[in-house]
């Protein structure tokens, strides 16, 4: 970028989810000044409050710290919430974002926006790449894919980072890792779908991917999930291997027997086909991401 890592100004949303937990330090640590910024502030940790549905609270929050950086992570993720709650969801990630990209564009910062592969169908049996049309099945890959287009369609400087099945955040972990830890402890048996698949994407490496891509000043939209395929049973299997758990059996079944409120795609597998063109894939194999993250937060754990 144009001047020192010390001058840049980054504010964050939702940083006391998953990602925000592993970006800001990363960030941090490298020099930059970091602006974290929640609806949850009650979680000990540095973060001033701001609720990106209030666009008078974002506006203010812009015009007044100047970051030069937003990166908007704040997000109603639970796919299932979102289709249940259609107003919440909409509110929350598409006026949300849409309240962030006007003061963006109002104070003319760089902003960096969070997305998923739930902007596709799920139907293509090849990994999706940047240039296969979104056409999302459920309400949270509706209002993710419409908060892409108000940041396309408003900034000339963004970047659009598409994410795949999310890990990382040790006690902040809702998601599918941390459910089947979570289970270990009582079980020794489980059972994991094995006709769903996807990239799994672990919030370090995210995070360090887009401290890249800021620094590159090559604006646009990216797949950035960890190489490679898995089906939830795969995973969970790497789960067990990783923990030492040769007790547990892990059993595939399908998605019929796990009914949801929200429909899944059969493929949310992506290929960071834009980065890998561009000599700057740098996202590590899931495999090795996995095992780093259960080795650091929960192998040492007695009841696990």
């Amino acid at each position: 970028m144009m001047t020192s890592k010390k001058e840049i100004r980054i504010l964050v949303t939702g940083a006391a989810g998953m990602v925000g937990d592993a970006l800001c330090p990363i960030f941090r640590k490298e020099g930059y000044e970091v602006l974290a910024t929640d609806i949850d502030v009650n979680n000990g940790e540095k973060i001033g409050f701001l609720d990106v549905k209030d666009v008078t609270s974002v506006f203010k929050t812009v015009r007044e710290e100047k970051p030069d950086v937003v990166i908007h992570l704040a997000a109603e993720t639970d796919v299932d919430k979102c289709e249940i709650e259609i107003d919440h969801a909409f509110r929350t990630n598409v006026i949300g974002t849409q309240n962030v990209t006007l003061a963006c564009q109002r104070y003319d910062a760089v902003m960096a926006y969070v997305s998923t592969a739930g902007v596709f169908d799920g139907t293509k049996y090849e990994p999706y790449t940047e240039f296969d049309d979104p056409a999302p099945i459920n309400v949270y890959g509706k209002t993710k894919l419409e908060g892409e287009r108000f940041v396309q369609s408003m900034l000339s400087r963004y970047y659009i980072v598409r994410s795949g099945w999310m890990m990382g955040g040790g006690e902040k972990d809702k998601k599918f890792v941390a459910k089947i830890i979570k289970q270990l402890v009582k079980t020794s048996k489980l059972s994991a779908v094995i006709d769903k698949f996807g990239s799994p994407t672990y919030t370090v490496d995210l995070s360090h991917g887009l401290k890249e891509m800021i620094e590159s000043d090559y604006y646009g939209l990216y797949h950035m999930a960890n190489k490679g395929y898995a089906s939830r049973y795969d995973v969970a299997k790497k789960i067990v291997e990783y923990l030492g758990r040769d007790d547990v059996i892990v059993e595939p079944t399908s998605s019929a027997y796990f009914p949801l409120p929200a429909p899944r795609g059969r493929s949310e597998m992506m290929r960071n086909y834009k980065l890998e063109l561009l000599g700057k894939n740098t996202m590590r194999p899931w495999e090795e991401a996995l095992q780093e993250y259960v080795e650091l937060n929960f192998k040492s754990r007695k009841k696990v």
